[in-house]
Order: structure tokens, then sequence, then C-alpha cells
């Protein structure tokens, strides 16, 4: 499979997908078509509202770019592309209207079987095991917690680390992934923003300007510039 796993699709003081402009016109330079998924987002913005957001984007690098709301069934949307891009929003909602629509299975089907695909904080959850270590609230009841399990561990995007001196005393996201381990084993890839892991076949690689933290089940959680192997 080959997979751009990314954390956000915005970083701070920069437009919208601006810092990997170069990484996506190298992944999908051999795949002009890119079926756009705009279901994250609950309210607030429509899907063509999104979608020619990120159209923009992409139009300018020479890609064609359509969203999967555009195509009267997911069969003729998923032969339409040659790759896929699913952006941010609310990972809960993103679950139920992939399977509610019918896209979950055929976009599963279609990455297996080569096509690329690329994934942003909540696209990003939907490519480990399950959708369970999301910063998102369950706004809404999806059939399923899992997710594609294209990648043998769960993401949670957008990783912060706790702030020294700071008055707020809610959990951080390190206690939130530890309770997580009182019921679970997957390891659990804390993926900061300006980050993303690209997996290319057998290669799985840690790209952009910050350490990933891994947390695994009864062990300590440890900074990386690499994806161990041990967790593939």
């Amino acid at each position: 499979m080959r997979l751009l796993i990314v954390s956000t699709s915005t970083v701070f003081g920069k437009p919208y997908l601006s810092y990997l402009k170069d990484e996506c016109a190298d992944f999908f330079k051999q795949s002009k078509k890119i079926l756009f998924i705009p279901f994250a987002r609950p309210g607030g913005i429509s899907h063509d509202e999104y979608t020619s957001k990120a159209k923009v984007f992409f139009e300018d690098l020479g890609f064609e770019f359509k969203g999967a709301h555009e195509f009267d069934n997911p069969e003729d949307g998923c032969n339409w592309a040659e790759s896929f891009f699913i952006g941010g929003g609310n990972t809960f909602v993103l679950a139920n209207e992939l399977r509610m629509s019918g896209y979950f299975d055929l976009i599963d089907k279609h990455v297996r079987e080569g096509k690329p695909y690329m994934g942003t904080s909540a696209g990003c959850n939907m490519t480990g095991i399950s959708i369970s270590t999301t910063n998102d609230m369950p706004i809404i009841y999806p059939s399923s917690f899992e997710a594609f399990g294209w990648v043998p561990f769960n993401f949670n995007p957008h990783y912060l680390d706790p702030i020294e001196g700071i008055e707020h005393m809610g959990e951080t996201r390190e206690t939130r992934i530890r309770e997580f381990h009182k019921f679970n084993t997957l390891p659990v890839i804390g993926l900061r923003e300006g980050s993303w892991i690209r997996v290319e076949e057998n290669s799985v690689v840690l790209k952009g300007d910050s350490t990933a933290r891994i947390f695994l089940a009864n062990e300590d959680a440890y900074e990386t510039l690499e994806i161990p192997k041990s967790i593939l």
C-alpha cells in the first residue's frame, strides 16, 4: 500500500496544505485523479465548500480533483479515482458517513490494491486499527470504531506535550492514551502537527520537523525519529 498519513492539513501561519506541497506533488505524481472524501465536517461548511478549499491546492499542482459526493454512487467515485484524500474534521462523523455511504469497503479495497491514500487528522485516524485514540468528541455513534487497519497501530494526531507551568488541571494527551492502554494493547503514535508518515510497500518513514511519541501498553512512552520495526 501507498499511504501519506498526516497529523494536520494546516500548520500555524501557513495556508492550507502548503507545507506539504512538495510531498503531495511527489506522492500523487503517478495518479492524477484524486477523489476527496469531505465527510468529516459535521456542520458549518458544506461538502461543496470543503471540496473547493482542497481543490484549489491540488489543481494548482496539476491534479484533477473531485468530491465523493459529486458521484451518483461510491462505485463510480472509486472507479474514477486514481488516488484518495480524506480531510480532517470529526472522526466519529467520518467513520459513520464512510459506512453509511458505502465508501468504506470500496476505498479499503482500492487502497489495498495499490491506489495511493492521503489522510489528514480524522483521515489519519482512519488508517489505524481503530478510531479510539482520536481527540474528537463522539457526537455521533458509528456502527463500528474499527478503522481501515492499514497499519498495525493507532494514532493520536495533533499530539500535544504537557506545557510546563500551565495552570490547567485537566488530563493531558498522554494521560488519555494511558487510559486507552488500560483496556487495549495496541501501540499508539502521538503524531505532532507538521509531521507525517509515508508508507511505500515495506517502507514506513516518519517525516517533518518533529519526533513522534510512541506509546506501548505497560511501558514508558518515548520519542523517536523513526517508526520502530517492533510495532510494524
